[in-house]
Protein backbone atom coordinates (compact mmCIF):
# COMPACT_ATOMS: atom_id res chain seq x y z
CA UNK A 1 0.00 0.00 0.00
CA UNK A 2 1.50 3.34 -1.41
CA UNK A 3 2.17 6.07 1.77
CA UNK A 4 -0.67 8.71 2.41
CA UNK A 5 0.33 12.23 1.14
CA UNK A 6 -1.61 14.46 4.19
CA UNK A 7 -2.42 17.97 2.83
CA UNK A 8 -3.82 20.86 4.48
CA UNK A 9 -7.81 20.48 5.11
CA UNK A 10 -9.41 21.49 2.12
CA UNK A 11 -13.49 22.96 2.52
CA UNK A 12 -15.98 23.75 -0.43
CA UNK A 13 -15.02 26.32 -2.74
CA UNK A 14 -17.00 28.75 -1.24
CA UNK A 15 -15.20 29.00 2.00
CA UNK A 16 -11.80 28.46 -0.06
CA UNK A 17 -12.67 31.71 -1.84
CA UNK A 18 -13.74 33.73 1.11
CA UNK A 19 -10.75 32.41 3.23
CA UNK A 20 -8.31 33.88 0.33
CA UNK A 21 -10.36 37.01 0.68
CA UNK A 22 -10.03 37.56 4.54
CA UNK A 23 -6.06 36.45 3.98
CA UNK A 24 -5.87 39.41 1.65
CA UNK A 25 -7.23 41.97 4.06
CA UNK A 26 -4.85 40.93 6.90
CA UNK A 27 -2.03 43.30 6.68
CA UNK A 28 -0.81 42.61 10.49
CA UNK A 29 1.47 39.95 11.92
CA UNK A 30 -0.44 37.95 13.95
CA UNK A 31 2.09 35.50 15.06
CA UNK A 32 -0.38 32.68 13.31
CA UNK A 33 -0.41 32.06 9.82
CA UNK A 34 -3.19 34.13 7.62
CA UNK A 35 -5.03 31.17 6.67
CA UNK A 36 -5.62 30.06 10.71
CA UNK A 37 -6.68 33.61 11.07
CA UNK A 38 -9.21 33.75 8.47
CA UNK A 39 -10.50 30.14 9.60
CA UNK A 40 -10.99 31.60 12.88
CA UNK A 41 -12.54 35.00 11.98
CA UNK A 42 -14.98 33.02 9.71
CA UNK A 43 -15.56 30.54 12.87
CA UNK A 44 -16.69 33.45 14.81
CA UNK A 45 -13.81 33.34 17.36
CA UNK A 46 -14.53 36.65 19.81
CA UNK A 47 -11.13 36.99 20.81
CA UNK A 48 -9.49 36.71 17.37
CA UNK A 49 -12.44 39.05 16.41
CA UNK A 50 -10.87 41.97 18.93
CA UNK A 51 -7.77 41.38 17.83
CA UNK A 52 -8.38 42.14 14.19
CA UNK A 53 -11.03 44.65 14.85
CA UNK A 54 -7.76 46.73 17.07
CA UNK A 55 -4.89 46.25 14.40
CA UNK A 56 -6.69 46.20 11.16
CA UNK A 57 -9.52 48.38 11.66
CA UNK A 58 -9.85 50.05 8.37
CA UNK A 59 -9.84 46.54 6.72
CA UNK A 60 -12.65 44.58 9.69
CA UNK A 61 -15.36 45.86 8.02
CA UNK A 62 -14.66 44.24 4.76
CA UNK A 63 -13.88 40.97 6.72
CA UNK A 64 -16.79 41.17 8.07
CA UNK A 65 -19.31 41.61 5.39
CA UNK A 66 -16.84 38.64 3.85
CA UNK A 67 -18.30 36.42 6.40
CA UNK A 68 -21.77 37.94 6.34
CA UNK A 69 -22.21 37.20 2.95
CA UNK A 70 -20.73 33.71 3.37
CA UNK A 71 -23.29 32.48 6.24
CA UNK A 72 -25.96 33.56 4.04
CA UNK A 73 -25.53 31.01 1.95
CA UNK A 74 -25.42 28.42 4.47
CA UNK A 75 -28.41 27.20 7.04
CA UNK A 76 -26.16 26.24 9.92
CA UNK A 77 -23.58 28.57 11.73
CA UNK A 78 -20.37 28.52 9.49
CA UNK A 79 -18.10 26.88 13.14
CA UNK A 80 -20.04 24.08 12.83
CA UNK A 81 -19.64 23.93 8.55
CA UNK A 82 -15.80 24.41 9.11
CA UNK A 83 -15.84 21.78 11.73
CA UNK A 84 -17.71 18.98 9.88
CA UNK A 85 -15.95 19.63 6.79
CA UNK A 86 -12.80 19.35 8.91
CA UNK A 87 -14.38 16.03 10.38
CA UNK A 88 -14.75 14.89 7.00
CA UNK A 89 -11.07 15.61 5.86
CA UNK A 90 -10.20 13.87 8.76
CA UNK A 91 -12.05 10.67 8.19
CA UNK A 92 -10.77 10.34 4.47
CA UNK A 93 -7.18 10.81 5.45
CA UNK A 94 -7.23 8.06 8.23
CA UNK A 95 -8.87 5.37 5.67
CA UNK A 96 -6.20 6.31 3.39
CA UNK A 97 -3.55 5.70 5.92
CA UNK A 98 -5.09 3.14 8.36
CA UNK A 99 -5.67 -0.85 7.17
CA UNK A 100 -8.07 -2.87 9.53
CA UNK A 101 -6.56 -6.57 9.43
CA UNK A 102 -8.91 -9.21 8.96
CA UNK A 103 -10.51 -10.11 12.52
CA UNK A 104 -9.02 -13.89 12.93
CA UNK A 105 -11.47 -16.85 13.53
CA UNK A 106 -12.85 -17.07 17.15
CA UNK A 107 -11.26 -19.93 18.49
CA UNK A 108 -12.99 -22.90 20.19
CA UNK A 109 -12.61 -21.67 23.56
CA UNK A 110 -13.82 -18.10 22.72
CA UNK A 111 -16.95 -19.67 21.03
CA UNK A 112 -17.81 -21.41 24.29
CA UNK A 113 -17.39 -18.38 26.34
CA UNK A 114 -19.72 -16.46 24.21
CA UNK A 115 -22.27 -19.09 24.21
CA UNK A 116 -22.59 -19.53 27.94
CA UNK A 117 -23.13 -15.40 28.55
CA UNK A 118 -25.81 -15.59 26.13
CA UNK A 119 -29.40 -16.39 27.61
CA UNK A 120 -31.12 -18.48 24.57
CA UNK A 121 -28.04 -20.79 25.03
CA UNK A 122 -26.50 -19.64 28.65
CA UNK A 123 -29.33 -21.02 30.02
CA UNK A 124 -29.78 -23.84 28.68
CA UNK A 125 -25.74 -24.91 29.62
CA UNK A 126 -26.52 -23.58 33.31
CA UNK A 127 -28.82 -26.58 33.44
CA UNK A 128 -26.48 -29.17 32.18
CA UNK A 129 -24.41 -27.95 34.71
CA UNK A 130 -26.76 -28.07 37.45
CA UNK A 131 -28.18 -31.74 36.13
CA UNK A 132 -24.81 -33.32 36.27
CA UNK A 133 -22.79 -31.38 38.29
CA UNK A 134 -25.04 -31.30 41.27
CA UNK A 135 -28.06 -33.82 40.48
CA UNK A 136 -26.18 -36.92 39.22
CA UNK A 137 -22.54 -36.32 40.55
CA UNK A 138 -23.08 -34.74 44.07
CA UNK A 139 -26.81 -35.91 44.81
CA UNK A 140 -26.73 -39.91 43.23
CA UNK A 141 -23.19 -40.43 43.30
CA UNK A 142 -22.20 -38.68 46.22
CA UNK A 143 -25.30 -38.87 48.18
CA UNK A 144 -26.46 -42.21 46.78
CA UNK A 145 -24.31 -44.76 46.31
CA UNK A 146 -21.19 -43.47 48.98
CA UNK A 147 -23.63 -42.43 51.26
CA UNK A 148 -25.15 -45.28 51.45
CA UNK A 149 -22.06 -47.66 51.20
CA UNK A 150 -20.45 -45.92 54.47
CA UNK A 151 -23.45 -46.30 55.86
CA UNK A 152 -23.62 -49.80 55.85
CA UNK A 153 -20.33 -50.14 56.58
CA UNK A 154 -21.11 -48.19 60.08
CA UNK A 155 -24.55 -49.27 60.76
CA UNK A 156 -23.28 -53.27 60.72
CA UNK A 157 -19.72 -52.79 61.38
CA UNK A 158 -18.19 -50.01 63.03
CA UNK A 159 -21.44 -49.19 65.34
CA UNK A 160 -22.37 -52.73 66.40
CA UNK A 161 -18.49 -52.81 67.28
CA UNK A 162 -17.73 -49.37 69.60
CA UNK A 163 -21.38 -50.31 71.48
CA UNK A 164 -19.93 -53.63 72.67
CA UNK A 165 -16.44 -52.16 72.83
CA UNK A 166 -17.89 -49.38 74.98
CA UNK A 167 -20.15 -51.54 77.04
CA UNK A 168 -17.86 -53.90 77.77
CA UNK A 169 -14.43 -51.30 79.36
CA UNK A 170 -17.02 -48.65 80.60
CA UNK A 171 -19.35 -48.99 83.34
CA UNK A 172 -21.15 -46.22 83.75
CA UNK A 173 -23.93 -45.53 81.74
CA UNK A 174 -24.26 -42.41 81.39
CA UNK A 175 -20.40 -42.08 80.01
CA UNK A 176 -21.26 -45.20 77.27
CA UNK A 177 -24.33 -42.85 75.82
CA UNK A 178 -21.89 -40.08 75.23
CA UNK A 179 -19.49 -42.61 73.30
CA UNK A 180 -21.86 -44.62 72.00
CA UNK A 181 -25.43 -45.92 71.48
CA UNK A 182 -28.16 -43.62 69.87
CA UNK A 183 -26.57 -39.98 70.48
CA UNK A 184 -23.00 -41.18 70.87
CA UNK A 185 -19.85 -38.84 69.71
CA UNK A 186 -18.77 -41.84 67.77
CA UNK A 187 -22.37 -43.82 66.97
CA UNK A 188 -23.79 -40.36 65.97
CA UNK A 189 -21.56 -37.50 65.76
CA UNK A 190 -18.80 -39.42 63.52
CA UNK A 191 -21.16 -41.39 61.18
CA UNK A 192 -23.16 -38.24 60.29
CA UNK A 193 -19.53 -36.42 59.55
CA UNK A 194 -17.64 -39.59 57.71
CA UNK A 195 -20.52 -41.37 56.31
CA UNK A 196 -23.12 -38.86 55.14
CA UNK A 197 -21.34 -35.11 55.26
CA UNK A 198 -18.23 -36.19 54.05
CA UNK A 199 -19.29 -37.76 50.85
CA UNK A 200 -21.15 -35.22 49.79
CA UNK A 201 -19.49 -32.31 50.63
CA UNK A 202 -16.52 -33.83 48.65
CA UNK A 203 -18.30 -33.92 45.47
CA UNK A 204 -19.47 -31.05 45.78
CA UNK A 205 -16.34 -29.51 46.26
CA UNK A 206 -14.80 -31.69 43.45
CA UNK A 207 -17.48 -30.13 40.92
CA UNK A 208 -16.84 -26.44 42.47
CA UNK A 209 -13.42 -26.79 41.97
CA UNK A 210 -14.06 -27.81 37.94
CA UNK A 211 -16.44 -25.33 37.48
CA UNK A 212 -14.29 -22.43 39.01
CA UNK A 213 -10.96 -23.66 37.02
CA UNK A 214 -12.59 -23.70 33.46
CA UNK A 215 -13.40 -19.56 33.88
CA UNK A 216 -17.18 -20.62 33.71
CA UNK A 217 -17.65 -18.76 37.28
CA UNK A 218 -17.76 -15.62 35.61
CA UNK A 219 -19.73 -16.15 32.88
CA UNK A 220 -22.33 -17.28 35.22
CA UNK A 221 -22.32 -13.84 36.91
CA UNK A 222 -22.87 -12.31 33.72
CA UNK A 223 -25.72 -14.38 32.89
CA UNK A 224 -27.34 -14.04 35.84
CA UNK A 225 -26.26 -10.69 36.75
CA UNK A 226 -30.10 -8.95 35.01
CA UNK A 227 -31.75 -11.39 37.43
CA UNK A 228 -29.84 -10.42 40.48
CA UNK A 229 -30.25 -6.69 40.17
CA UNK A 230 -34.01 -7.28 41.21
CA UNK A 231 -33.14 -8.54 44.24
CA UNK A 232 -30.61 -6.00 44.84
CA UNK A 233 -27.32 -7.52 44.22
CA UNK A 234 -25.34 -7.86 41.17
CA UNK A 235 -23.83 -10.72 39.27
CA UNK A 236 -20.51 -10.73 41.33
CA UNK A 237 -22.98 -12.08 44.07
CA UNK A 238 -23.27 -15.54 42.54
CA UNK A 239 -19.92 -16.08 44.04
CA UNK A 240 -20.51 -16.47 47.14
CA UNK A 241 -24.72 -18.07 46.68
CA UNK A 242 -22.81 -21.00 44.60
CA UNK A 243 -20.28 -21.44 47.21
CA UNK A 244 -22.97 -21.83 49.51
CA UNK A 245 -23.99 -24.60 47.97
CA UNK A 246 -21.26 -25.83 49.54
CA UNK A 247 -21.32 -24.09 52.97
CA UNK A 248 -23.04 -21.55 54.32
CA UNK A 249 -20.70 -20.56 56.94
CA UNK A 250 -17.95 -20.37 54.17
CA UNK A 251 -20.12 -18.42 51.84
CA UNK A 252 -20.87 -16.09 54.55
CA UNK A 253 -16.92 -15.15 54.93
CA UNK A 254 -16.90 -14.40 51.22
CA UNK A 255 -19.99 -12.35 50.84
CA UNK A 256 -17.35 -9.58 52.27
CA UNK A 257 -16.01 -9.14 48.59
CA UNK A 258 -19.42 -7.60 47.56
CA UNK A 259 -19.25 -3.86 47.54
CA UNK A 260 -21.87 -2.07 49.67
CA UNK A 261 -23.41 -2.94 53.32
CA UNK A 262 -26.85 -3.20 51.27
CA UNK A 263 -25.61 -6.33 49.07
CA UNK A 264 -23.87 -7.80 51.80
CA UNK A 265 -26.94 -7.62 54.54
CA UNK A 266 -28.97 -9.06 51.46
CA UNK A 267 -26.59 -11.72 50.47
CA UNK A 268 -25.89 -12.64 53.72
CA UNK A 269 -29.99 -13.29 54.47
CA UNK A 270 -30.48 -15.07 51.49
CA UNK A 271 -27.43 -17.89 52.45
CA UNK A 272 -29.23 -18.07 55.99
CA UNK A 273 -32.86 -18.26 54.72
CA UNK A 274 -32.89 -19.94 51.28
CA UNK A 275 -29.58 -21.61 50.13
CA UNK A 276 -29.22 -25.32 51.35
CA UNK A 277 -25.36 -26.02 52.11
CA UNK A 278 -23.99 -29.29 50.27
CA UNK A 279 -24.80 -31.83 52.78
CA UNK A 280 -28.57 -30.72 53.10
CA UNK A 281 -28.32 -30.05 49.21
CA UNK A 282 -26.89 -34.05 48.00
CA UNK A 283 -29.25 -35.89 51.06
CA UNK A 284 -32.62 -33.91 49.40
CA UNK A 285 -32.15 -34.67 46.33
CA UNK A 286 -30.85 -38.17 46.98
CA UNK A 287 -34.09 -38.64 48.73
CA UNK A 288 -36.45 -37.06 46.05
CA UNK A 289 -34.86 -38.45 43.16
CA UNK A 290 -37.36 -40.88 42.81
CA UNK A 291 -39.92 -38.83 43.00
CA UNK A 292 -39.45 -35.90 40.30
CA UNK A 293 -42.45 -34.01 40.94
CA UNK A 294 -41.30 -33.50 44.26
CA UNK A 295 -38.09 -32.60 43.52
CA UNK A 296 -39.16 -30.10 41.10
CA UNK A 297 -41.77 -28.52 43.88
CA UNK A 298 -38.96 -28.19 46.37
CA UNK A 299 -36.44 -26.54 44.38
CA UNK A 300 -39.34 -24.26 42.58
CA UNK A 301 -40.68 -23.68 46.21
CA UNK A 302 -36.75 -22.35 46.91
CA UNK A 303 -36.09 -20.24 43.89
CA UNK A 304 -39.60 -18.09 44.45
CA UNK A 305 -38.80 -17.64 48.59
CA UNK A 306 -35.20 -16.85 47.33
CA UNK A 307 -36.27 -14.43 44.62
CA UNK A 308 -39.95 -12.85 46.81
CA UNK A 309 -37.38 -12.36 49.94
CA UNK A 310 -34.39 -10.68 47.72
CA UNK A 311 -36.91 -8.84 46.13
CA UNK A 312 -38.45 -7.51 49.16
CA UNK A 313 -35.37 -7.01 51.07
CA UNK A 314 -33.43 -4.89 48.22
CA UNK A 315 -36.87 -2.78 48.32
CA UNK A 316 -36.57 -1.79 51.91
CA UNK A 317 -33.59 -1.49 52.25
CA UNK A 318 -32.00 2.01 51.67
CA UNK A 319 -29.44 1.89 49.24
CA UNK A 320 -28.19 2.56 45.57
CA UNK A 321 -28.62 0.12 42.64
CA UNK A 322 -25.58 -2.02 42.59
CA UNK A 323 -23.30 -2.07 39.16
CA UNK A 324 -21.28 -4.72 37.96
CA UNK A 325 -18.56 -5.68 36.48
CA UNK A 326 -15.74 -8.41 36.01
CA UNK A 327 -12.89 -9.26 34.65
CA UNK A 328 -13.70 -12.52 32.38
CA UNK A 329 -10.76 -15.13 32.54
CA UNK A 330 -9.96 -17.15 29.28
CA UNK A 331 -11.96 -20.72 28.95
CA UNK A 332 -10.09 -23.58 29.56
CA UNK A 333 -9.74 -27.11 29.88
CA UNK A 334 -9.69 -27.87 33.91
CA UNK A 335 -6.10 -28.90 35.74
CA UNK A 336 -6.11 -31.85 37.58
CA UNK A 337 -3.85 -30.50 40.05
CA UNK A 338 -5.51 -27.47 40.41
CA UNK A 339 -8.80 -29.17 40.80
CA UNK A 340 -6.79 -31.12 43.66
CA UNK A 341 -5.29 -28.58 44.71
CA UNK A 342 -8.77 -26.72 45.28
CA UNK A 343 -10.61 -29.62 46.44
CA UNK A 344 -7.56 -30.59 48.79
CA UNK A 345 -7.35 -27.21 50.58
CA UNK A 346 -11.48 -26.71 50.68
CA UNK A 347 -12.08 -30.16 52.51
CA UNK A 348 -9.38 -29.79 54.54
CA UNK A 349 -10.78 -26.26 56.05
CA UNK A 350 -14.58 -27.83 55.68
CA UNK A 351 -13.28 -30.83 57.99
CA UNK A 352 -11.41 -29.31 60.83
CA UNK A 353 -14.17 -26.62 61.17
CA UNK A 354 -17.26 -29.57 61.10
CA UNK A 355 -15.70 -32.36 62.94
CA UNK A 356 -15.27 -30.66 66.28
CA UNK A 357 -18.59 -28.92 65.85
CA UNK A 358 -20.13 -32.56 65.22
CA UNK A 359 -18.42 -33.32 68.65
CA UNK A 360 -20.32 -30.52 69.65
CA UNK A 361 -23.74 -31.40 68.67
CA UNK A 362 -23.24 -34.81 69.62
CA UNK A 363 -22.09 -33.92 73.44
CA UNK A 364 -24.78 -31.10 73.94
CA UNK A 365 -27.51 -33.49 72.35
CA UNK A 366 -26.14 -35.98 74.85
CA UNK A 367 -26.40 -33.33 77.95
CA UNK A 368 -30.08 -32.54 76.36
CA UNK A 369 -30.59 -36.20 76.90
CA UNK A 370 -29.22 -36.34 80.25
CA UNK A 371 -30.35 -33.18 81.84
CA UNK A 372 -34.03 -34.00 79.84
CA UNK A 373 -33.64 -30.56 78.44
CA UNK A 374 -33.47 -31.89 75.00
CA UNK A 375 -37.08 -33.98 75.12
CA UNK A 376 -38.35 -30.84 76.59
CA UNK A 377 -37.26 -28.65 73.51
CA UNK A 378 -38.85 -31.33 71.39
CA UNK A 379 -42.26 -31.74 72.96
CA UNK A 380 -42.27 -27.84 72.32
CA UNK A 381 -41.46 -28.21 69.27
CA UNK A 382 -43.69 -31.24 68.81
CA UNK A 383 -47.19 -29.30 68.04
CA UNK A 384 -45.49 -26.82 65.60
CA UNK A 385 -44.18 -29.94 63.30
CA UNK A 386 -47.63 -31.16 63.77
CA UNK A 387 -49.61 -28.24 62.62
CA UNK A 388 -47.06 -28.63 59.30
CA UNK A 389 -48.76 -32.23 58.99
CA UNK A 390 -45.68 -33.97 59.95
CA UNK A 391 -45.09 -36.96 62.87
CA UNK A 392 -43.48 -36.27 66.35
CA UNK A 393 -40.37 -37.46 64.70
CA UNK A 394 -39.31 -34.38 62.54
CA UNK A 395 -39.06 -32.46 66.23
CA UNK A 396 -35.90 -34.33 66.56
CA UNK A 397 -34.74 -33.49 63.11
CA UNK A 398 -35.44 -29.55 63.62
CA UNK A 399 -33.71 -29.74 66.89
CA UNK A 400 -30.37 -31.08 65.01
CA UNK A 401 -30.41 -28.87 62.77
CA UNK A 402 -29.84 -25.70 64.95
CA UNK A 403 -26.58 -27.15 65.72
CA UNK A 404 -25.91 -27.70 62.23
CA UNK A 405 -27.95 -27.73 59.14
CA UNK A 406 -25.64 -30.94 57.43
CA UNK A 407 -26.75 -32.69 61.46
CA UNK A 408 -30.14 -31.79 60.69
CA UNK A 409 -30.41 -33.17 56.73
CA UNK A 410 -28.20 -36.15 58.17
CA UNK A 411 -31.16 -37.00 60.69
CA UNK A 412 -34.01 -36.64 58.01
CA UNK A 413 -32.02 -38.89 55.92
CA UNK A 414 -31.97 -41.35 59.38
CA UNK A 415 -35.99 -40.97 59.54
CA UNK A 416 -36.50 -41.54 55.23
CA UNK A 417 -34.59 -44.86 55.48
CA UNK A 418 -37.15 -45.87 58.09
CA UNK A 419 -40.48 -45.00 55.32
CA UNK A 420 -42.86 -43.58 58.04
CA UNK A 421 -42.58 -40.24 55.99
CA UNK A 422 -44.72 -39.65 52.65
CA UNK A 423 -44.05 -37.66 49.36
CA UNK A 424 -45.86 -34.70 50.92
CA UNK A 425 -44.59 -34.50 54.35
CA UNK A 426 -40.74 -35.36 52.45
CA UNK A 427 -41.14 -31.77 50.55
CA UNK A 428 -42.66 -29.80 53.47
CA UNK A 429 -39.95 -31.35 56.21
CA UNK A 430 -37.02 -30.87 53.23
CA UNK A 431 -38.49 -27.13 52.18
CA UNK A 432 -38.95 -26.23 55.72
CA UNK A 433 -35.97 -27.57 57.06
CA UNK A 434 -33.88 -25.70 54.16
CA UNK A 435 -35.34 -21.96 55.53
CA UNK A 436 -34.60 -23.10 59.29
CA UNK A 437 -32.17 -20.99 61.08
CA UNK A 438 -28.85 -21.00 60.12
CA UNK A 439 -26.71 -23.30 62.33
CA UNK A 440 -24.46 -22.00 65.11
CA UNK A 441 -21.07 -22.15 63.22
CA UNK A 442 -22.75 -19.72 60.26
CA UNK A 443 -24.90 -17.51 63.82
CA UNK A 444 -21.36 -17.16 64.71
CA UNK A 445 -20.11 -15.65 61.23
CA UNK A 446 -22.87 -13.75 60.99
CA UNK A 447 -22.57 -11.67 64.13
CA UNK A 448 -18.68 -11.50 63.35
CA UNK A 449 -19.26 -9.84 59.82
CA UNK A 450 -22.56 -7.85 59.84
CA UNK A 451 -22.55 -7.57 63.49
CA UNK A 452 -24.50 -8.86 66.49
CA UNK A 453 -27.85 -6.71 65.65
CA UNK A 454 -28.30 -7.55 62.09
CA UNK A 455 -27.05 -11.11 62.55
CA UNK A 456 -29.87 -11.19 65.73
CA UNK A 457 -32.37 -9.89 63.27
CA UNK A 458 -32.06 -12.07 60.40
CA UNK A 459 -32.43 -15.44 63.13
CA UNK A 460 -35.47 -14.05 64.51
CA UNK A 461 -36.95 -13.45 61.06
CA UNK A 462 -36.28 -16.52 59.56
CA UNK A 463 -37.37 -19.00 62.27
CA UNK A 464 -41.07 -17.81 62.42
CA UNK A 465 -40.76 -17.46 58.48
CA UNK A 466 -39.22 -21.02 58.17
CA UNK A 467 -42.07 -22.95 59.82
CA UNK A 468 -44.81 -20.25 58.12
CA UNK A 469 -43.68 -21.05 54.39
CA UNK A 470 -43.85 -25.14 55.63
CA UNK A 471 -47.15 -24.50 56.70
CA UNK A 472 -48.26 -22.33 53.46
CA UNK A 473 -46.77 -25.28 51.32
CA UNK A 474 -48.86 -28.12 53.01
CA UNK A 475 -51.62 -25.90 53.05
CA UNK A 476 -51.12 -25.59 48.94
CA UNK A 477 -50.17 -29.34 48.39
CA UNK A 478 -53.37 -30.02 50.52
CA UNK A 479 -56.10 -27.73 48.68
CA UNK A 480 -54.57 -28.51 45.07
CA UNK A 481 -54.26 -32.54 45.08
CA UNK A 482 -51.15 -32.67 43.64
CA UNK A 483 -50.15 -36.13 43.13
CA UNK A 484 -46.13 -36.15 44.67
Amino acid sequence: MEAAVFKTPVYDSLIEKSLLRIESLLINNFHLSKRAIALLLLQGDEEIHKIVSARDRGNYEAIERIIADTQANYKEPLYFVVNLQRQHTASRLSDQAISVPEEPRPSFSENISRLTMRPVTGIPILLLVLYYGLYKFVGIFGAGTLVNYLETGFEKIINPWVSRLVESYIPWVPVQELLAKDYGIITLGFRYALAIVLPIVGTFFIVFSIIEDTGYLPRMALLVDRLFKSIGLNGRAVIPMTLGFGCDTMATMVSRTLETARERIIATLLLALAIPCSAQLGIILAILSGRPRALALWAGFLLLVFLLVGYLTAKLLPGDRPSFYMELPPMRWPNLKNIYTKTYTRMRWYFLEIMPLFILASVLIWLGNTTGVFQQLVAWLTPVVNSLGLPDAIAQVFLFGFFRRDYGAAGLYDLYKTGILSSTQLVVTAATLTLFVPCIAQLIIMIKERGLKTAVAIAVFVFPFAFISGYALNWLISITGVKL
